[in-house]
């Protein structure tokens, strides 16, 4: 009788613990996302001040950009090469290119495929180690331009089960979103326990913004600035590349 009492109390205090515990838990990797958000936000803000006041996406890949790259259909499979080039303003830090609540695991260094100390493994070698797309229709002189974001962004107003625009297999991918068109946070990331989806974006200020799928398409996408010449073709929409 007594070890009923007890089992029933534990399971009483684990329908009240548990709900805690993953609130706190949703709102602590929340809070780190937004200090990795800000930290990129810094590091683009750096990099332009010396690069031209342009940010990667902009410059050429012989000023050490990689706007060449974006010229190809699919630039997807290049987003990690953004954040590569920021390694130094980032502080050598490729944990701040995944989002606590993502399953993705940070890369052990920067070091690329390729480069002088690359001894064959390279650890910072493609998307997987990546939770935040690039906005690079960005500019800065439009503050509320969308600059990156959650990599749990799909089409649509249903929210997907997964991640959305980014693939599984990290090899990216490379979307337009037109004027008006809904989009919706999965259901990866910050969107446990949200039906609806959410997820953060960073703007082209340099902050940070958490977003309910209804807010990003009602409030920011709007507001974004938007491109108009992609691969040789005429378009009006905001790019976004997903690692």
């Amino acid at each position: 009788m007594e070890l009923t009492v007890v089992i029933v109390v534990i399971i009483g205090l684990s329908a009240i613990i548990i709900p805690v515990v993953q609130d706190a838990w949703r709102k602590s990797g929340s809070l780190c996302c937004s200090c990795n958000m800000k930290e990129l936000g810094t590091a683009y803000r750096l990099w332009a001040a010396d690069h031209g006041d342009l940010w990667p996406a902009e410059q050429s890949t012989t000023n050490g950009g990689w706007r060449e790259l974006l010229a190809n259909s699919n630039a997807g499979k290049y987003c990690w090469t953004n954040f590569a080039i920021l390694q130094e303003e980032l502080g050598e830090s490729p944990q701040l290119l995944i989002c606590p609540a993502d399953e993705r695991k940070p890369a052990a260094n920067f070091i690329v495929k390729g480069a002088t100390n690359d001894t064959g493994n390279a650890a910072f070698k493609d998307n997987t180690t990546v939770s935040y797309f690039v906005g690079v229709t960005t500019d800065d002189n439009y503050p509320q331009s969308i600059a990156g974001g959650d990599r749990n962004l799909g089409p649509g107003v249903s929210p997907d089960p997964n991640y959305g625009y980014s693939p599984a297999n990290g090899n990216g991918n490379d979307v337009l979103i037109p004027p008006n068109v809904p989009v919706s946070w999965s259901l990866k990331m910050h969107s446990h326990g949200n039906p609806a989806g959410s997820g953060r974006i960073l703007l082209g200020d340099g902050s940070d913004q958490m977003a309910s799928s209804a807010s990003l398409t009602r409030n920011w996408l709007p507001n974004a600035q938007t491109g108009t010449n992609y691969s040789g073709t005429n378009w009006a929409g905001i790019r976004l590349v997903f690692p």
